[in-house]
């Protein structure tokens, strides 16, 4: 049996190829695919050109880290999940025996075993991916597969980042870089109690919409001279208790830091560039505190499969467009030109 697949050649081609069927071996699962989400590491690292070194490059195959679906079949060896069950998937496979991967953060892995879904080994770009059982994490019935696929990257990732900093009712939270991750930033964090949260981008289009989800309460333009001063007048001349930066831009990352009060914590998790700034009157002189975070753990992830159900949160209300595989291209496209909200292939 054949089924399609999404390659990412780089200088922003895609390409729909023909392959096998793959036949689920002793602890893995084959999983017909309903829904992949397009991440931005998607975009910066593979789509637009290869990044990645060694190990850790795009080894040419079928794209997508961000896959939810149902099983379909099941290989010998298999403990929980049978055929019919629908199953988000934690997109790392790691070695599952170094301390990384025993906390259940294959992310931090190293071991020459990991392999990353949509990147060294195929992903949910497809009619089908085979899948470990041990990166599988059920699916409740309250939330789709659309909600599903938002999870496996995003949504974890600010969830992970928003713990590290402990956020409360106590906390006013800051957000640069309002694509998908932001978004996902602000709903979460309203969701663990923050009484405010202030967005900032340099696309009107992307802090429209995330008014429009309910992701901020107030939209700063990062390009406007005065945006540091505007967040400063929103927040009674102190600043925000919790930072979070997700645009990866050093722009946004300084001001993420300068918008942080005097003892307060800042989470970084927007990938790639560099930042420069004065460390004694940036960060000692006001008490700041600076958390670096990758993704999440598959037990973090569980947890936040759980928060969502009860917090009664839709991740797919973030997702502005919908493809069909066969649509792969526009889809690429549109995520490629950062004006919108998550981009999503549904297969469904």
């Amino acid at each position: 049996m054949k089924m399609r697949g999404v390659l990412l050649p780089g200088g922003r081609k895609v390409e729909i190829k023909e392959f096998d069927v793959p036949e689920p071996e002793y602890g893995q699962v084959l999983v017909k695919m309903k829904a992949s989400s397009i991440c931005g590491s998607d975009i910066r690292a593979i789509y637009r050109e290869h990044l990645g070194h060694g190990p850790e490059a795009y080894q040419n195959v079928i794209a997508g880290h961000e896959p939810c679906g149902q099983i379909v079949k099941v290989g010998p060896g298999c403990k929980r999940f049978k055929e019919g069950d629908r199953v988000i998937l934690y997109h790392i496979s790691g070695c599952g025996v170094c301390n990384d991967c025993r906390k259940g953060y294959m992310i931090s892995c190293t071991s020459p075993y990991r392999a990353a879904y949509g990147w060294q080994r195929d992903g949910g770009h497809a009619d089908y991916l085979l899948a470990e059982e041990n990166t599988c994490i059920a699916l409740p019935d309250e939330l789709s597969y659309v909600d599903g696929a938002l999870v496996a990257c995003g949504f974890g990732t600010v969830y992970e980042a928003l713990n590290r900093v402990a956020v409360s009712g106590e906390d006013r939270v800051l957000i640069t870089g309002m694509g998908p991750v932001g978004m996902a930033a602000g709903l979460v964090a309203k969701k663990m109690g923050a009484t405010q949260v202030i967005g900032v981008d340099v696309a009107p289009s992307r802090l429209e919409f995330s008014l429009q989800v309910g992701a901020i309460d107030h939209a700063v333009r990062a390009d406007a001279p005065d945006a540091l001063k505007q967040i400063k007048t929103l927040t009674d001349g102190l600043g925000c208790e919790v930072s979070i930066d997700c645009s990866g831009s050093p722009q946004g990352r300084l001001l993420a830091l300068q918008g942080t009060r005097r003892w307060g914590r800042c989470a970084m998790v927007g990938e790639g560039n560099r930042v420069d700034f004065d460390v004694s009157q940036t960060i000692i002189h006001n008490q700041i505190t600076i958390y670096g975070s990758w993704v999440t753990s598959l037990g973090h992830m569980e947890d936040l499969v759980e928060k969502l159900v009860e917090w009664k949160l839709r991740p797919e209300v973030i997702v502005s467009h919908r493809f069909t595989l066969d649509e792969a291209e526009e889809a690429y496209r549109v995520a490629d030109a950062g004006l919108s909200g998550k981009v999503c292939i549904v297969m469904e």
